[in-house]
């Protein structure tokens, strides 16, 4: 199956579902009043779709693959950040939990999709669209 627009890949259906929930959590208490970690962590949850999205429309796989790593990294930094936040108790262990699952999955399946571009850069026919 052919890939023609970003809205049809599970990751960026995911990582746009999470940074959903990150924007919800830090609403809450006293999480919304940290603006430093607040504005960070939603930075960084947002950064994944968005590199997702521009390494897609650069229809190159290599670019691509570059993108991608970089909203892998994302991920890392947002599970980061959201410990942080977990461990100043500005978000409870469930809620902890759902998220960090989330980005767990998520940086999984990124990298899965790297594995496989890499793998196929040598087939010519192959294109994200």
């Amino acid at each position: 199956m052919k890939i023609k627009r970003y809205e049809d890949l599970e990751i960026w259906k995911l990582s746009t579902d999470t940074a959903i929930m990150i924007y919800k959590l830090t609403e809450k208490d006293r999480f919304a009043k940290d603006y430093g970690l607040r504005d960070q962590i939603r930075r960084a949850a947002i950064s994944i779709s968005s590199n997702i999205v521009e390494g897609f429309e650069m229809n190159n796989n290599n670019d691509f693959i570059r993108y991608l790593r970089i909203a892998k990294g994302s991920t890392g930094e947002t599970r980061s950040q959201l410990y942080v936040a977990h461990k100043l108790d500005y978000i409870q262990g469930g809620e902890y939990e759902s998220v960090n699952e989330s980005l767990t999955t998520l940086s999984a399946k990124i990298g899965s999709l790297i594995k496989y571009l890499f793998n196929k850069k040598g087939d010519k026919e192959f294109t994200t669209r």
